[in-house]
């Protein structure tokens, strides 16, 4: 295995960081990588938020699902799907009938801000600093407009925390991944067998994992401050 694969296969989450800073040098190379992530048609459609403000930080630790390590992580970035720069240049360009930002253009922007946000991570991954998604960050859609002051045709999709891991961080098994043979089909889509189904998550779990991520007042939550998101985007 070569050394991007085996970068790739051993990385995991990290929630706890030493009390060590992220060089600027480590900072800048990890921001390159991110700006030459794939992007649709080169239009590189999200924004990168670098908060520094610890009182930003601490804030978003609470409106983050009340997690505290997100305050205590070296470096914090969240990652903005970002039409707002195109459309402002549409119209000093003097296109006619410039429409609004619509959910397809919302989803290929946020198909750019994760790549961006991915490759932010892996980069960072290889310079031995670790880092963990945070989905909330889609969550709390108001409070997170107005702290970060984000104009119309602009959202947050990721946010990432970075930082050197402890040993007891370095030490700690990853998580498992589902059995390829559930995820990756050939040529076309087709369902499960019941006894794959099965396999691939017994009926307890399946019902705890529903409980906690499908209907729990953050997955609602989720979906309101999403709903509210499109129609910021699309100008309703």
């Amino acid at each position: 295995m070569n050394e991007t694969l085996e970068l790739m296969m051993k990385r995991k989450s990290v929630r706890v960081f030493e009390e060590k800073p992220i060089g600027p040098e480590e900072k800048q190379a990890i921001l390159n990588a991110a700006m030459r992530a794939p992007t649709a048609g080169n239009s590189m459609l999200y924004s990168i938020l670098d908060v520094t403000d610890q009182t930003l930080k601490d804030n978003l630790s609470e409106t983050c699902d009340h997690q505290p390590f997100i305050a205590k992580a070296p470096m914090v970035w969240v990652f903005l799907a970002d039409y707002r720069r195109w459309v402002r240049k549409f119209q000093q360009a003097g296109c006619e009938n410039i429409p609004n930002p619509r959910l397809s253009d919302l989803i290929l922007a946020t198909n750019d801000t994760v790549i961006a946000a991915h490759a932010a991570c892996m980069a960072a991954e290889s310079l031995g600093i670790g880092s963990c998604y945070i989905g909330y960050i889609i969550e709390q859609w108001e409070e997170h407009q107005k702290m970060f002051q984000l104009p119309q045709f602009v959202a947050p999709v990721s946010m990432l925390v970075f930082g050197y891991p402890t040993q007891q961080q370095k030490d700690r098994p990853q998580t498992s991944r589902f059995p390829q043979k559930m995820i990756v089909m050939e040529n076309g889509y087709h369902d499960l067998t019941e006894e794959e189904l099965q396999e691939f998550y017994p009926d307890d779990k399946a019902r705890a994992f529903y409980n906690r991520k499908y209907i729990s007042d953050f997955a609602l939550e989720m979906v309101r401050s999403a709903e509210e998101i499109l129609k910021n985007w699309e100008g309703k």
